[in-house]
């Protein structure tokens, strides 16, 4: 069975001006994204600058977040580390605070071979009860999980059910669905990338893990919901349609300009933790001008 079909957003983690968490916007935020359709929600990932959390309100984020949602989508939690004994004690604890499954990126800094890969996964999803869904970034981690490897993962391991897949190359994907590991239904594809979401379903994905869900909740769960149901056309104009407010959003690291856009539509989410800082004043203008375009400002 599936974690969630659909749109789940990678949320942003709202700071006050002291740099604390806000959770009266992260509960606005939740209930926004769930009456825009929103099928599942990642906490603490790279969106909610997990890098800049320390464990505790890395932890109580995710607390909250379960809290709040109250089993109406699934809570997946950020778990994930180039360090896997902590990757194993926030699975556990995310585990212990509710969450419905784990997000967990391919190691960065380090990095590692793929049988190294293989042998860090299978000790974090030996850890706990919870699926496990691998999230594949090599731009940002310099690690590319190779699709030979999740499918042995996929197959070795009952509880690793999924991949998030932003690898921006779509070869692999196609190179991924076409695993037998794949085709007999060991694990899912989630697009990665939002301006992919239509390619990725086309090849056997039910979904994405997306930053333009922030901004756009209806219009994500809308692309891959037509998709799904059969209407590719209507998906793909929209995928299209979503494709200048998807470059946007990545036009300076993320999440900079996810946090400007979620403040334009009125949302107090406050600013990145350094290293990362606000978005120019270019880079703002070109989002204002993609999300009025878009009509989601």
């Amino acid at each position: 069975m599936s974690i969630f079909k659909g749109s789940g957003v990678a949320l942003v983690t709202p700071m006050k001006e002291n740099g604390e968490i806000d959770y009266q916007v992260l509960e606005t935020l939740i209930e926004d994204q769930i009456a825009g359709h929103t099928d599942a929600f990642i906490i603490c990932g790279t969106t909610g600058e997990a890098p800049t959390l320390e464990d505790d309100e890395h932890l109580e984020a995710i607390r909250r977040a379960v809290e709040i949602v109250n089993g109406r989508v699934p809570v997946i939690a950020g778990t994930g580390s180039n360090n896997t004994a902590h990757a194993v004690m926030m699975s556990r604890e995310a585990e212990k605070l509710g969450a419905d499954a784990v997000l967990l990126v391919t190691p960065y800094y380090n990095k590692s071979t793929q049988d190294g890969l293989y042998a860090h996964y299978r000790t974090i999803a030996a850890s706990t009860g919870l699926p496990c869904i691998l999230y594949n970034v090599p731009s940002r981690t310099g690690t590319n999980l190779q699709p030979a490897t999740m499918a042995r993962l996929a197959r070795d391991t009952e509880n690793i059910q999924a991949i998030k897949e932003a690898s921006g190359s779509i070869s692999q994907v196609a190179e991924l669905a076409a695993t037998p590991e794949f085709q007999e239904g060991f694990f899912d594809i989630y697009s990665g990338n939002d301006d992919q979401i239509v390619p990725i379903c086309s090849l056997g994905g039910i979904g994405v893990i997306s930053v333009l869900a922030n901004v756009a909740p209806r219009q994500a769960h809308d692309i891959v919901d037509l998709y799904l149901k059969g209407d590719v056309e209507a998906s793909r104009a929209l995928q299209l349609r979503a494709f200048e407010l998807c470059k946007a959003l990545f036009c300076e690291v993320n999440p900079i300009p996810v946090k400007a856009g979620l403040t334009m539509q009125g949302y107090g989410v406050g600013a990145p933790r350094l290293p990362l800082i606000s978005m120019s004043e270019a880079g703002r203008a070109r989002l204002k001008k993609a999300m009025e375009d878009f009509g989601v400002l």
